[in-house]
């Protein structure tokens, strides 16, 4: 399965719908099966002030444009995460993934929200399901960003059969060591496939990291990226990830309390 991750430069100078074409662009150039977004591309991570002016429902404008370009390229496209305006008025970090026919397969709403009681704690609420998506290429296990603290997370994902994991982030360069770290480990310690896709450019002051991975179920990293806009791509194996799950089966040793 050939993905390709966007490292996209959130520039605030910007327009909305200047930064909408050229992810627009971005997206059908590439060539790719499986197509990963990062976190609040539209809004910015930590620019607050836009949040609420910007938001928009699942049927506002905004994904009516992805789900066509997913159909229009014939892509599965995980479109990263932006901030939905929910039907009781209210804000949250929601991710979407795209069939190649441009329909709407999951719904992802960040569930670890990040803080430590200011930004995304106090604007935004917080999800609660945990999100595995069958498509056509694989069964696909949804998180967000500060979602990759929290490993048991990811135990659950894997407990409902998801060959992949997905993690959109707007991870900031003052900690981007730990981001790459975590990704790693995550895969290692769940046998499993990592797609993990930050921004690049500034989001309300904070510098963002980049280095997205594209990492094995082994914890090899396959593609990574620098500090800048870039797309990486790699062809992951699923049935290798399985074959290295039946050979080392690590995950069948759990013993819980």
């Amino acid at each position: 399965m050939r993905v390709a991750a966007i490292q996209f430069n959130f520039d605030q100078g910007e327009s909305w719908d200047g930064r909408l074409a050229r992810m627009l662009d971005l997206i059908a150039r590439q060539d790719a099966e499986l197509i990963v977004l990062p976190e609040l591309w539209p809004n910015g991570g930590f620019t607050y002030e836009n949040w609420q002016p910007t938001a928009q429902p699942i049927d506002g404008p905004l994904v009516a444009a992805l789900a066509a370009v997913a159909a229009d390229r014939g892509v599965t496209l995980h479109a990263g995460s932006f901030v939905e305006r929910t039907p009781d008025g209210g804000m949250a970090n929601t991710s979407l993934l795209f069939d190649r026919g441009g329909a709407l397969v999951a719904t992802y709403r960040k569930i670890h929200l990040f803080g430590f009681g200011e930004g995304e704690p106090t604007l935004m609420s917080a999800g609660t399901e945990v999100v595995v998506a069958k498509t056509d290429l694989a069964t696909i296990g949804l998180t967000t960003c500060y979602d990759l603290r929290f490993p048991e997370l990811y135990r659950l994902l894997v407990d409902r059969s998801a060959d992949i994991v997905t993690v959109p982030a707007a991870w900031p360069a003052s900690r981007v060591d730990h981001w790459s770290t975590l990704a790693r480990a995550r895969a290692i310690e769940n046998q499993t496939p990592i797609i993990a896709v930050n921004t690049a450019g500034t989001h309300g002051g904070k510098t963002m990291g980049g280095k997205s991975v594209i990492v094995d179920a082994l914890g090899q990293v396959l593609a990574g990226a620098g500090t800048d806009e870039e797309v990486i791509t790699a062809d992951i194996d699923l049935s290798a990830a399985a074959r290295w799950r039946r050979d080392f089966p690590v995950l069948e040793d759990r013993r819980l309390p």
